[in-house]
């Protein structure tokens, strides 16, 4: 990834998206690149211009920001980062996004500050965005399913667990790396292992895997 996070932007409102665009172009280190008004649109435009990062609106027309995010992910070798942006946190589809690959979600009433934040998180891929948001709505969700033992879990090693673990409360790699009282680079290779072993496109997936499969107990 070079200095510059390229970004998409994917409305149906040109006012939204007109209004991101002025935030994220005032930041040295973020260029929005694309904009999509529909989900079939935004499809198109990211598998073009292949961005770091998209913002995706979650209802739009076509397809919604769901499937886009299914297809977009589905199809590229080396996928951006998707962030939905909902009305509601506690929204069934955010959910569904994150299932199906998103790496986190932003509120449309979220403050410059919190944007340009978010899309550097997720463009660095080195925590999880809003985590107690993410872990309240993995864990709501999981304690409507039964827990069945992860065919994976016993493939983890005990500090790829702890690893696991930590990375589901938010820490990023560093804060991980001076709980257990090892090097960053280790931990690095401890989270590369975690997502290889449950099949997680990244941390957030890896999360949603933990708690729907029983290995974190919600709550």
């Amino acid at each position: 990834m070079s200095d510059t996070v390229r970004v998409v932007l994917a409305d149906d409102e040109r006012m939204v998206r007109t209004a991101l665009r002025v935030i994220l172009d005032a930041e040295p280190d973020l260029e929005v690149v694309g904009e999509a008004a529909t989900g079939t649109e935004a499809v198109s435009v990211v598998r073009e211009l292949r961005p770091e990062v998209v913002l995706m609106d979650v209802r739009m027309p076509e397809i919604d920001g769901i499937r886009a995010t299914e297809r977009i992910l589905g199809s590229m070798p080396e996928p951006p980062r998707i962030v939905v942006v909902t009305t509601f946190e506690n929204d069934s589809y955010v959910y569904d996004a994150l299932r199906v690959g998103a790496s986190g979600f932003l509120l449309k009433r979220a403050a410059a500050e919190e944007l340009v934040q978010a899309v550097r998180l997720v463009a660095r891929s080195d925590s999880l965005l809003f985590p107690a948001a993410v872990r309240a709505l993995a864990a709501e969700h999981a304690a409507r399913r039964p827990a069945a033992p992860p065919p994976w879990a016993t493939r983890l090693t005990e500090r790829e667990a702890d690893v696991l673990r930590l990375m589901a409360t938010g820490l990023t790699n560093a804060e991980i790396a001076g709980r257990m009282g090892v090097g960053a680079a280790t931990v690095k290779t401890h989270v590369a292992s975690v997502l290889a072993k449950t099949g997680a496109r990244d941390r957030t997936q890896a999360v949603i895997a933990a708690y729907e499969s029983g290995f974190i107990a919600p709550g």
